[in-house]
């Protein structure tokens, strides 16, 4: 059960962390108006659009972008006032452990987890598809051109193209193979195919189409032919930041999609651990946060914040690093993700262990 001194303490912890993030959220607009007044002048953009197309989705991302560091940043700065008014020693000299005074933090490092978790993997995803659409509205980029293009589309069904334009939907040198029983059964070639956007279907032109049964072959010629592949032109559209813009339902489909087609996943594993991952890490951050910050120290709450920053941003940069290491293939991407908290899970069940009983 939950008395009067925990509800302080949680009161205190999640006050502190809503405010941080306000006003952090707060600084981050205003710096971003002052970066990007001149592109919504000159695209000549409502002032409504720019309020709920994007800042509104804006919010949101930085929100749960910044959600570990103000965890840390909170648990040091509240506590550290506890200790320096005595507060944590009056509550260690009733009766009461310093496991048991864990209890409120823990409970408000939940809330924390659980809103980063719901906003990362449900809310921040839409919200952030109109934020990335909207940029690209008032700075649209070429879509780039894939190449080399060799994906199963579906169970022993192989497409190849030399190239892809996204900005006709046009595939060059377009070949697709049949296999039954890893025997090739049919092979059509052509010099192009191109996505029809009335009849929403893909055409082939001048073609040949190779059938084989057997040691018997017939070969079919023709000029245009419509078909229905399962594929669709969005496939090949190489779209920046795509893993963000979906849930966490919708990652998972796209992997089992993609590893069907043969399609690295690597991005997509990393954006999906690193979900998971990530609103773990406020309860990693609480305990080293309440274990430093539960006694008084020379230097008082600046040396405190101080070291808080410094563990904060160790931890934030060895999640590149990991990242980094996940993208070269040299980690599992699960791996990769889990590795900081399990090295500072360690660290934080140390300085748990030597924190003031």
């Amino acid at each position: 059960m939950l008395h009067k001194i925990d509800w302080y303490i949680i009161k205190k912890f999640l006050g502190t962390f809503f405010y941080a993030i306000a006003l952090i959220i707060c600084i981050s607009i205003v710096f971003d108006i002052s970066e990007k007044i001149d592109d919504f002048m000159s695209k000549d953009v409502s002032v409504k659009s720019i309020v709920f197309d994007y800042y509104i989705n804006f919010v949101p991302y930085f929100a749960n972008l910044f959600s570990g560091l103000f965890t840390f940043i909170a648990v040091i700065y509240f506590t550290s006032k506890l200790a320096y008014n005595t507060e944590i020693i009056a509550i260690l000299s009733s009766g009461v452990s310093f496991k048991r005074l864990m209890r409120p933090y823990l409970v408000g490092a939940t809330v924390i987890a659980l809103f980063s978790y719901l906003l990362g993997n449900y809310v921040i995803p839409p919200a952030n598809k109109k934020r990335i659409d909207f940029t690209n509205m008032i700075n649209p980029k070429k879509a780039p051109n894939e190449k080399n293009i060799h994906r199963q589309i579906e169970p022993g069904v192989f497409v190849y193209m030399s190239a892809y334009n996204a900005s006709n939907d046009v595939g060059y040198k377009f070949t697709i193979e049949k296999f039954a029983e890893r025997k090739l059964i049919s092979k059509l070639s052509a010099d192009y195919i191109k996505w029809d956007r009335e009849k929403k279907k893909w055409v082939i032109h001048d073609y040949n189409i190779r059938t084989i049964d057997g040691y018997t072959e017939k070969i079919t010629q023709g000029s245009e032919k419509d078909t229905t592949l399962n594929m669709l032109p969005e496939d090949y559209q190489v779209v920046s930041n795509v893993v963000e813009t979906m849930t966490l339902p919708m990652l998972n489909k796209s992997i089992e999609t993609l590893k069907l087609r043969g399609v690295n996943t690597i991005d997509y594993e990393i954006e999906k651990h690193k979900r998971r991952s990530g609103p773990f890490s406020a309860f990693i951050l609480t305990i080293i946060g309440v274990s430093l910050a539960s006694r008084k120290i020379k230097g008082g709450i600046g040396f405190h914040l101080g070291l808080g920053l410094l563990l904060s941003f160790s931890y934030i940069l060895f999640m590149q690093v990991t990242t980094v290491f996940a993208t070269s293939d040299l980690l599992a991407p699960w791996l990769a993700m889990w590795i900081p908290n399990l090295v500072y899970g360690g660290l934080a069940f140390y300085l748990y262990r030597r924190a003031a009983k």
